[in-house]
C-alpha cells in the first residue's frame, strides 16, 4: 500500500464526495401538516359506515365484513330494530355495536368488497391520527358512522 492509501486519503476523499453529492440533492422530507404527499389512486384510509339517501344506516349486521377481515379487526353485535326506529336503520336487523381495531387492521379493503349493502367504505382522504392510548384505536360507531347530512334552506 502506498503512503496515501495507508493514511486512508482516497477513502476520505470518496466519502466527502458522496456527502457533497447528497448535500445538493432534493430533500426527501416534507413539512407534513402544511404539505402532504401525493397518494396512490388505490390508497385506502380510515373506515366509515355509510348512510343511505334517507339518512338511515346501511349496515344490517350480516357479519360478512368481519368474516372477510384477515386480521380479525372487526367485531359487531346485531340487534332488532324497535318500533319508531324505522328512520334510523334500513333493515329490521342492525349493528348495535360495530368496532374496528385500527391496530389490527391492515387496510386491505376486503371488508369493503364483502359488504353486500355497501355500508363500509375506506376513505381515500383521511389518515388514522396518532394517539397515545391503545383503547383510542378501537373505533366504535360513534367515530365510524357517517354524520347526517343537513340540508339548509335559504
Amino acid at each position: 500500500m502506498t503512503l496515501s492509501e495507508r493514511m486512508y486519503l482516497p477513502a476520505i476523499a470518496q466519502g466527502l464526495g458522496i456527502t457533497i453529492k447528497h448535500f445538493f440533492k432534493k430533500k426527501a422530507t416534507i413539512n407534513y401538516p402544511e404539505e402532504t404527499r401525493q397518494r396512490s389512486e388505490i390508497w385506502r384510509g380510515l373506515h366509515v359506515l355509510k348512510r343511505d339517501e334517507n339518512g338511515a344506516e346501511r349496515c344490517t349486521a350480516c357479519g360478512l365484513c368481519a368474516v372477510a377481515c384477515p386480521a380479525e379487526a372487526i367485531t359487531m353485535t346485531a340487534g332488532e330494530r324497535k318500533k319508531g326506529e324505522e328512520h334510523l336503520y334500513r333493515e329490521e336487523k342492525y349493528a348495535v355495536t360495530y368496532e374496528v381495531n385500527m391496530l389490527r387492521c391492515i387496510f386491505c379493503g376486503l371488508c369493503e368488497e364483502a359488504c353486500p349493502k355497501a355500508a363500509i367504505f375506506l376513505q381515500d382522504d383521511k389518515l388514522a391520527p396518532a394517539r397515545y392510548e391503545r383503547d383510542e384505536f378501537i373505533y366504535g360507531k360513534d367515530r365510524l358512522v357517517e354524520p347526517l347530512k343537513t340540508t339548509e334552506t335559504k
